[in-house]
């Protein structure tokens, strides 16, 4: 025990000591003309001094000192912002402030459009033995690739709300027939959506979506009121196609970088029922038939 509280406190020094440090550093590539300030007397440092940055960012000359001296003081994210701001951090140094002070990164919602790019694109038509597809903010199904197709469908002839993972689940007949697990998967998805909607609380599309579904499935209706929430989790899905028979997959989704809210989600076919075989006989028929496209995406 007493290894394991010593350890603690090795790491939060560190941490401390690298806070300080790296604010020092933004503080230091900085000029009194680049911030609005007088340059004043002849200056023995680069960069600015501790009082003007205490200044500009509304705090006390001491005790922005003890933070950039390490001391084991807690900036608030109100405070943490306004030294962001005052130090004129970029997004990914105003992350790296926040996560060496142990506080949640605050993440404004992302807005317009979503555009898939062309990286992602790729890399979704190089997954040609696992269906996989790119949900966005609101889980509309942004882009898939050619296996997603032979084992969901067509996404390309759904349009608007139709287009949506939640709206699949709880208010396409179709797709629910091929869930075998369905009130389970139901259940959890829900849990996840209601996580990441939490930031567009108020929205106006999300509201939409969520009345449309409370109108279209009972079981939305009976769930959504409970507030239940999941994190994000890698588990298996059993799908019972009308064509394929039940095959076994291990689904996991990836966040997208990016600053968006987007995620990838992909389908690995597990060994367990024949799958990898029956996929592959899909894609082929597929293919023979009507010809599945390249990995597309909602906007073209």
């Amino acid at each position: 025990m007493m290894a394991d509280m010593s350890d603690s406190t090795t790491i939060a020094q560190a941490r401390h000591q690298e806070f300080g440090a790296f604010l020092r550093s933004r503080r230091e590539r900085l000029t009194p003309a680049s911030v609005g300030l007088p340059d004043g007397v002849r200056r023995r440092t680069p960069g600015l001094r501790r009082d003007e940055v205490a200044l500009l960012a509304g705090v006390g000359t001491t005790w922005y000192t003890w933070l950039e001296q390490g001391r084991d003081v807690r900036p608030s994210p109100e405070v943490l912002a306004a030294l962001a701001r005052a130090l004129q951090l970029d997004p990914a140094e105003r992350r790296h402030l926040f996560l060496l002070s142990d506080r949640p990164v605050p993440e404004p919602p992302s807005t317009g459009p979503e555009r898939v790019d062309e990286p992602i694109l790729r890399m979704l038509e190089s997954l040609t033995g696992q269906p996989a597809y790119v949900l966005g903010r609101r889980w509309d199904v942004l882009a898939w690739n050619r296996a997603a197709v032979a084992l969901f469908g067509d996404y390309g002839r759904l349009e608007g709300d139709e287009r949506n993972a939640m709206h699949l689940v709880f208010a396409d007949p179709e797709h629910r027939r091929l869930l075998v697990d369905w009130a389970e998967l139901a259940s959890a998805s829900l849990g996840m959506f209601r996580a990441d909607s939490a930031r567009y609380a108020g929205d106006p599309d999300f509201a939409r979506l969520v009345a449309r579904l409370m109108q279209a499935s009972p079981e939305f209706r009976a769930w959504w009121p409970r507030h239940e929430v999941l994190r994000p989790f890698t588990g298996h899905k059993r799908i019972r196609h009308p064509e394929g028979g039940l095959m076994l997959f291990e689904y996991t989704s990836f966040a997208a970088v990016g600053g968006t809210d987007m995620k990838l989600v992909v389908y690995t076919p597990l060994a367990e029922a024949g799958t990898v075989a029956k996929l592959d006989a899909l894609l082929q028929r597929a293919s023979a038939g009507s010809g599945i496209a390249p990995a597309r995406s909602a906007a073209g």
